[in-house]
């Protein structure tokens, strides 16, 4: 029997904007795999009371009010400052790894066998050499940018720049141990992901037996 506190598998997924990535994590979570969510964990650090507000309001005053960040504000300073992304993740980005700490801990007490720690910037940041196995989820390029472009307030503009911002989807998918495919329906991604889980499993098991 494997004692609470031994490490679980972690599993990096990650995937470029418009390519499915959250519904993806969703999908990990229906089969009750447990879930770190990068985005939400910002989220919640701006929300009101979030530890984000107090860190930011020094750099980036005119982006916090009543306690917490607008997001809209902050991400005009953001495009209008090319010095102000680089701030930005060097104040947030720590703040989030805390939280995926928290996490880590509360999943090694469960004993949990696998983690699924979705992660945006998974090979930006460098955090691929972190993981156990790597889950990219992939579409086409014409999906992506339909997608994309349907966002409230997105231009094709703003889209190429996040883009270029990011690993290509090529080289992720060269990198990645399970690739999932998003542009044949949510039904076809859950057999995908159902298939992956369970090669995870197995991981999980080859690696509690070492």
């Amino acid at each position: 029997m494997v004692e609470a506190g031994s490490q679980p598998l972690k599993v990096g997924l990650t995937g470029s904007i418009g390519m499915g990535k959250s519904e993806t994590a969703k999908l990990f979570a229906r089969l009750g795999l447990p879930v770190f969510d990068a985005d939400a964990a910002v989220h919640a650090l701006y929300a009101p009371g979030g530890e984000g507000a107090a860190v930011l309001a020094g750099r980036f005053p005119e982006a916090v009010s009543a306690g917490a960040v607008d997001r809209l504000r902050l991400a005009a300073i953001v495009a209008a400052d090319p010095s102000a992304l680089a701030a930005l993740e060097a104040l947030v980005h720590p703040l989030v790894r805390k939280m995926e700490e928290r996490f880590m801990d509360a999943a090694r007490a469960r004993n949990d066998e696998i983690v699924i720690l979705d992660i945006p910037l998974l090979f930006e940041t460098g955090r691929f050499k972190d993981m156990d196995a790597i889950v990219v989820v992939s579409a086409p390029e014409a999906v992506q940018r339909e997608r994309v472009l349907k966002r409230v307030g997105m231009t094709l503009e703003k889209f190429e720049a996040i883009r270029a911002r990011q690993v290509p989807d090529v080289d992720k998918r060269a990198k990645a141990d399970f690739v999932i495919e998003t542009d044949k329906g949510l039904e076809d991604a859950l057999g995908q992901v159902k298939r992956v889980a369970a090669e995870l499993r197995q991981l999980a098991a080859e690696k509690r037996r070492r």
